[in-house]
């Protein structure tokens, strides 16, 4: 039976969180610090002190069953978000709404990823990118980037599918080359049509796509990519400190989107290919998937969100490239204020100009 594993700091046995800004897992009760593959080390010497005392050894993470066993489930009963947080994470409301949330317990139905992105900036650096970027829209309501606002900022993980393909791709095309002479007093112009066909293997690594609704999707895209060099083998102290967004989309709802995408992408490549023509026109693309691969992994997001009056705004920074994608309110205050004041303005040039008349 595989052990439940806390990720307690070896030194004095407190919960550990990993550390954007260092990269590291630090214990801040006795200021420990640990790398990825300090803990590896510790995890198999404690595996094999207990395999030679014959007992069974348990592995972190190991398999889905424990991915569930050691995760939290919330749901919130205003917006319908649903959120996942390693077990020593608190979350007292809502990342979207912030409205209380409810515990549901044990996280079931969830697969365990099998890929992630660690967080790289951290909350500090996430509060001072947010407060540059509304430092850039004048007419912002203050209470948006107020000190009790700015605290709700979260750092959240998404749901991702990232895809591997080896494809056959083709295209068929138009193509003209024209030729222009001058004899006597005549000008003449010869233009030769040509069929261009080209044919490839293509392969596709790393395409990720949002493994949420229609509702998330369009935050998420606003702040892609994600790295293809950070993607690292999912390993669960990544997640202390941090909720973890419940996947709701799964490969075949996504299929047809993604072949949609690596047959533009394959269009794309081989019309590239095309030179020496006055004109191309593609007719005709095909595309033949004979082998896939499909991963699930988690990418790291900062979320802010502020309730408006009559809906709510969303700000989300990618947690890898600070990358951002803003919804911002707008205050009709500071603009009636604005328009005031230009009237006032305006009222005292003419009042000059009738008193010099």
């Amino acid at each position: 039976m595989a052990e439940i594993v806390s990720y307690q700091c070896p030194n004095c046995q407190a919960p550990l969180s990993f550390d954007p800004a260092t990269g590291r897992f630090t214990c801040e009760y006795c200021s420990s610090s640990f790398t990825k593959e300090e803990l590896d080390r510790m995890d198999e010497k404690r595996e094999k002190t207990v395999t030679e005392n014959g007992e069974e050894p348990g592995k972190r993470g190991e398999g889905d069953d424990d991915y569930c066993a050691q995760m939290e489930e919330y749901a919130c009963p205003n917006c319908g978000a649903t959120v996942a947080c390693e077990g020593n994470t608190v979350a007292t409301e809502c990342v979207y709404c912030h409205t209380p949330v409810i515990h549901r317990g044990k996280l079931s139905g969830q697969m365990r990823p099998a890929r992630i992105v660690p967080f790289k900036f951290d909350r500090e650096a996430a509060q001072a990118a947010f407060l540059k970027f509304v430092s850039k829209h004048k007419f912002v309501p203050r209470d948006f980037f107020a000190k009790e606002q700015l605290e709700r900022i979260q750092g959240v993980y998404y749901p991702f599918w990232v895809t591997d393909a080896d494809t056959q791709a083709g295209l068929e095309a138009h193509a003209t080359r024209i030729r222009v002479w001058q004899s006597g007093n005549y000008r003449y112009t010869e233009t030769s049509h040509y069929k261009v066909i080209r044919e490839g293997q293509i392969h596709f690594e790393d395409l990720t796509t949002s493994a949420l609704s229609e509702a998330d999707k369009k935050m998420v895209e606003g702040i892609l990519p994600f790295p293809s060099a950070a993607l690292e083998a999912f390993s669960m102290p990544y997640l202390s400190g941090f909720l973890t967004k419940k996947r709701d989309i799964e490969p075949a709802t996504l299929e047809e989107e993604v072949e949609g995408r690596m047959r533009n992408y394959s269009r794309d490549m081989l019309r590239n290919t095309i030179q020496g023509y006055a004109t191309v026109t593609p007719e005709s693309a095909g595309l033949s998937v004979y082998r896939e691969n499909w991963e699930y992994a988690l990418m790291p997001i900062w979320i802010l969100t502020y309730r408006g009056k009559k809906r709510n705004y969303t700000y989300a920074m990618n947690g890898h490239t600070g990358k951002i994608y803003g919804e911002l309110p707008v205050s009709h205050g500071k603009l009636w204020a604005l328009f005031g004041g230009i009237c006032a303005a305006v009222t005292a040039v003419i009042g000059i100009i009738g008193g010099l008349l």
